[in-house]
């Protein structure tokens, strides 16, 4: 019933205060029969939690044809029977709108007719019309209880923050440090709250118990004291509590040491000298004193043992040039009575294979699950049936003993849900190999190449959950590790994906340790990590620094995106940010997604994903954000994704 008009000229906005993009104006549909009225039929669709006041109706208009001086074009318009006061006359290449104004009200279908007055020679026309679905304010406000709470810490704290207005709404001033979030059922949630150095002064406010959806809480390098409360066990969507860098003292309390215990709470309380972590409490300061002395004596002793003893092991070594491990070891592979089986002699508490456990568990080593830069990783199985990958060093392998014996340690002292666990290893004369838990569904990189036995494409809102997931891993290593560590080869062969498609970062031969006093850096004396992946600062001044791993997940975010390796050559070499960026200037987000995924995601978390991306990458590192800043934002990222998985989200158009 309708016939399209174009033109290639542009449509000034002429003060239009909707500022509808010229490209939208430059179409417009009109009756096929000029003596015919323009309909447009439209039935809302409201959900059950909406009880919308009513909808208001935007119509867009623009002459897109130079009329002659004998023609005119002007009509009426009627929303379901009740005419618009004034006629419409489009202005030619200008922009003009008509609305229903206060007249909005709830109906279950809406009949938009448009008809030529009588004075007209020509039909009617129309650009564009938007629908917009009134709902009360009090209904997206954020929650009340967390409104009073942040109100709280504010006038408690006397923030010195642009912290004006309601705190979540909106989206696009939400207060600073704060992170939100958002879903069509219930009002918005304060989920994450960051003052770390803020100067915050005194007790730890009971105000911060009423976050009742609080997921990370960052209070950490401030001049905070008194105890810990102990009612903050009772977020049971806490996961993670940094109050190191403070001034606090007594003893934790038995409930948050049972969720720090059960793995449901990530509790960060270093430099603070006066905590005591053994859930007892804490001795008198005089009693303190003595102790102290005593264990000062005592320590002085055991250090004078431990040089002894260094020196009587040098001097037998000295003796005996040739004894190893190897030579450690009995024909059937068993460690002797000297060191007893299964302990380690790097004083390690993890288990030690021989050589002839690992051909056995591997089966002679039958199977290959993969190889790098280290050797080839063969698929194993314990005796008790537990799947196992078994990664031995090749003799072309550049990683000598160090970055082995490194990568045991770390490995040994860590322990997080997204980093790969390690069950044993083994430096069993020239022959080294670790092994760790069995990830099934291998790389990311194989996912997201289609190369291996692993390439199945994986949907947007999978994609997400794996970054999720891998920037908590690199989050904890940044701050969660004491020291904390920087990776330095962050990429997509070094994520593993297990049976249930959850990420962990593995390959920790490069990983160093750096100091929060030392601006977080640790200076190298030959750049490591992957082309494409590495950051440009680090190649020029050597320095690793916590942003080197933020660049190179920045990359593993831009892969996940754009389904494309971070070198691109098309036909010329470009890297993917400049590939990124080129597009995302045009405002061509959907020219970046991955053409695999047929649309199927929300273009919002998709925008914010790519941005995200690109703030990693900067190249000034101070513009960088920092992992958990990337944890929260990625966050949000997910929740739209599910938003649109369970029906709550019917809008494609980025707001931010």
């Amino acid at each position: 019933m309708w016939s399209s008009i174009s033109t290639t000229e542009t449509v000034q906005s002429d003060g239009d205060v909707f500022e509808v993009p010229s490209m939208v104006m430059q179409t417009a549909v009109t009756p096929l029969n000029a003596a015919m009225n323009l309909e447009i039929i439209w039935s809302p669709n409201p959900q059950p939690q909406n009880q919308s006041l009513g909808y208001l109706i935007i119509m867009h208009f623009s002459e897109l044809q130079l009329l002659p001086s004998n023609a005119e074009r002007q009509f009426y318009i009627s929303i379901n029977d009740m005419q618009l006061p004034e006629p419409v006359s489009p202005h030619y290449l200008g922009t003009g709108f008509v609305s229903n104004g206060n007249a909005r009200y709830r109906d279950n279908k809406y009949n938009i007719s448009m008809y030529a007055t009588a004075n007209s020679t020509l039909p009617p026309v129309i650009s564009a019309v938007e629908f917009f679905s009134v709902i009360s304010a009090t209904n997206i406000a954020t929650d009340s209880q967390d409104v009073s709470a942040i109100m709280a810490i504010k006038a408690n704290y006397e923030v010195q923050k642009n912290w004006m207005g309601d705190p979540c709404v909106p989206k696009t001033m939400v207060w600073e440090r704060l992170t939100c979030s958002y879903t069509s059922d219930n009002s918005p949630r304060i989920i994450s709250i960051n003052l770390s150095s803020s100067g915050l002064n005194g007790d730890i406010s009971s105000s911060f118990t009423n976050f009742k959806a609080v997921q990370y809480l960052d209070l950490s390098n401030n001049n905070l004291t008194g105890s810990i409360p102990g009612a903050l066990s009772q977020l049971t969507s806490l996961t993670i509590l940094d109050l190191s860098g403070n001034h606090l003292n007594g003893s934790i309390s038995p409930e948050l040491l049972k969720r720090t215990q059960d793995g449901s709470l990530n509790l960060r309380h270093g430099n603070n000298p006066d905590i005591c972590t053994d859930g007892n409490s804490c001795q008198p300061t005089k009693t303190k004193n003595k102790l102290a002395i005593y264990g000062v004596v005592l320590i002085a002793v055991i250090v004078v043992l431990v040089l002894v003893a260094v020196a009587l092991f040098f001097f037998l070594r000295q003796r005996n040039p040739g004894e190893n491990l190897a030579s450690e070891m009995k024909n059937d592979g068993h460690r002797t009575e000297k060191d007893g089986y299964g302990n380690s002699p790097l004083g390690l508490e993890t288990r030690q294979f021989t050589y002839i456990e690992l051909e056995r568990i591997t089966n002679n080593f039958r199977r290959v699950l993969g190889k790098g830069g280290f050797g080839n990783v063969y698929e194993g199985s314990l005796e008790d049936g537990t799947q196992v990958a078994v990664k031995i060093r090749s003799k072309s392998s550049n990683q000598g003993d160090k970055e082995f014996l490194t990568e045991v340690q770390i490995l040994t002292l860590i322990h997080h849900k997204n980093l790969v666990s390690m069950i044993g290893y083994c430096k069993d004369g020239e022959h080294m190999a670790l092994v760790y838990e069995f990830m099934s569904e291998g790389t990311l990189e194989e996912h997201i190449s289609g190369k291996g036995n692993n390439a199945v494409c994986l949907p947007w809102r999978q994609r997400l959950r794996i970054a999720v997931e891998s920037a908590q891993g690199l989050e904890y290593l940044h701050k969660g590790c004491n020291p904390p560590l920087v990776h330095r080869d962050v990429k997509a062969t070094n994520i593993l994906l297990n049976a249930k498609l959850e990420a962990k970062i593995a390959d920790f031969g490069l990983s160093k340790a750096f100091h929060h006093n030392d601006d977080t850096h640790v200076s190298t004396n030959r750049i490591v990590g992957t082309p494409g992946y590495v950051d440009p600062d680090y190649q020029t001044t050597w320095r690793a620094t916590s942003k080197s791993d933020v660049y190179s997940f920045g990359i593993v975010l831009l892969v996940l995106v754009t389904g494309k390796p971070p070198i691109l050559r098309t036909p010329h070499t470009i890297s993917i940010i400049e590939w990124v960026q080129q597009r995302l200037a045009q405002g061509n987000i959907e020219g970046v997604v991955d053409v695999r995924i047929h649309g199927d995601h929300d273009i919002n978390s998709m925008w914010k994903a790519a941005v995200i991306a690109l703030k990693c990458t900067t190249e000034a590192l101070a513009e960088r954000p920092t992992m958990t800043d990337v944890v929260a934002q990625l966050q949000e990222c997910l929740n739209l994704e599910e938003e649109l998985a369970d029906g709550g989200s019917d809008s494609g158009i980025y707001n931010g």
